[in-house]
């Protein structure tokens, strides 16, 4: 498994350098799309969590949470539309692998493609923030099981 953006010692998520970069670009993703506000959000070892809440033309208060690892593939050919879940998602993907790239680390990658899943209720919410907030401290369990997290998805 590539532990690219940082390492879980007891519990807790211990970022690196590329970590911190993948930390401050979320925070960053509100100056740079209207219509949108961040939630809950942890960056792990081989992939972050995140909720974007989003509002006006794409969103109607909609929130998603979003999970994206970094793994070598080729880049989508498909453009997602402006102000979209998938033009913010590559927008910040794009800003990361940026800045690791002038940061002195050029074979920074991430996978393609995303998961996301609508957010219907509170009670969902509340259950995702409680997921996010809580994987790092799941993390020795879920680190081998993609599948179980492919499943909470659903």
């Amino acid at each position: 498994m590539n532990e690219l953006f940082g390492r879980v010692e007891r519990g807790a998520m211990v970022r690196n350098v590329v970590g911190e970069i993948a930390q401050q670009m979320w925070i960053q993703i509100p100056d740079h799309h209207k219509d949108v506000s961040l939630d809950e959000f942890v960056v792990m070892p081989n992939h972050v969590h995140g909720i974007i809440v989003l509002s006006g033309q794409h969103g109607s208060d909609v929130a998603r949470n979003v999970a994206t690892k970094n793994q070598s593939n080729s880049m989508s050919r498909i453009s997602p539309k402006p102000g979209s879940l998938g033009a913010i998602v590559r927008s910040y993907k794009s800003a990361v692998s940026n800045r690791c790239h002038v940061s002195g680390y050029p074979d920074f990658i991430w996978q393609p493609r995303f998961h996301d899943h609508i957010i219907r209720n509170n009670q969902e919410l509340n259950t995702i923030r409680q997921y996010i907030l809580n994987n790092p401290t799941n993390w020795e369990h879920e680190k081998n099981s993609p599948a179980e997290f492919a499943a909470w998805m659903d």
